[in-house]
């Protein structure tokens, strides 16, 4: 049996367990665990021994930079953002991979990345999606609160270190104006339970194209539902949390998808989401 699971600290609720035994089940595998392993901090060292004995596991906070000294490889991607969010692990030999970058980058494949970029957010998962964005060429704004200037600052540095003619400026939020082919929000704003919270104004939304948001809980954020409301295009985070882990299936074991059965998990995991907020 081939074993593999979640490393974090704290694990609560996570729909990892959900996702993995759905793209397992459309690959045919039925002799394998999938569990989630909660470690500590302090615990990681120690207990690397035992993660060898997996095929691969995932990995959330505060494990994603942590764990890069354990690996004996890193995949392009991982190197880029100095961040693992999936190992593959043959013989104990790990090999690090960021499938977050992946799962936002086919999320958004119907989406104009490459035009007028409106990024709310930095932090986290924004700055990898700031560097995506300046890579596919974006006319980039990151928009930020006062308080994360300077952290959207650093972002600036490093897009403008791997990228130098990248176009990228840095804007607060309140102060944003001008129409954007992308609006995306890297933000926790609109997430449950407090689910009343906009990120931006309606003046905002108005101006802009298309949307990407990548709160998967609710599975329409305030953003998505006032931009659908005036027939723009929405992607929520769910379909993105489904896309990295069907990249770590294809690392783990060359596993292969269709679309169609992607969508459909991706729906799948919508409606749990919904169910648990009831």
């Amino acid at each position: 049996m081939d074993k593999y699971g979640l490393i974090g600290h704290p694990l609560g609720h996570s729909m990892s367990p959900l996702i993995h035994e759905k793209l397992f089940a459309l690959s045919g595998i039925s002799d394998y665990s999938y569990e989630l392993i909660d470690i500590a901090p302090e615990e990681l060292s120690s207990r690397i021994g035992k993660l060898k004995e997996l095929r691969g596991f995932n990995i959330t906070i505060p494990h994603k930079t942590a764990i890069i000294p354990f690996t004996d490889e890193l995949s392009e991607s991982a190197q880029r953002y100095n961040s693992v969010n999936c190992i593959s692990s043959s013989g104990g030999r790990f090999v690090g991979y960021n499938t977050d970058c992946d799962g936002f980058l086919r999320s958004a494949e119907a989406l104009p990345l490459g035009g007028k970029v409106l990024l709310v957010g930095c932090g986290g998962v924004g700055r990898m999606i700031a560097i995506e964005a300046a890579l596919h060429g974006a006319e980039l704004t990151i928009a930020v609160i006062p308080q994360d200037i300077r952290n959207a600052q650093l972002v600036m540095a490093e897009i403008l270190a791997k990228c130098s003619n990248a176009n990228v400026k840095i804007s607060l939020v309140s102060e944003v104006s001008g129409s954007f082919d992308l609006l995306i929000n890297a933000t926790p704003v609109g997430m449950y339970p407090k689910t009343e919270n906009c990120a931006v104004s309606d003046e905002l939304i108005a101006d802009c194209g298309s949307f990407f948001d990548v709160i998967y809980n609710p599975t329409e954020t305030l953003l998505m539902k006032k931009a659908r409301a005036l027939g723009k295009t929405a992607v929520g985070g769910a379909s993105m949390l489904v896309y990295q882990a069907v990249k770590a299936h294809e690392y783990w074991y060359g596993g292969e998808f269709n679309t169609e059965d992607i969508a459909k998990i991706v729906l799948d995991v919508e409606e749990h989401v919904n169910s648990m907020n009831k």
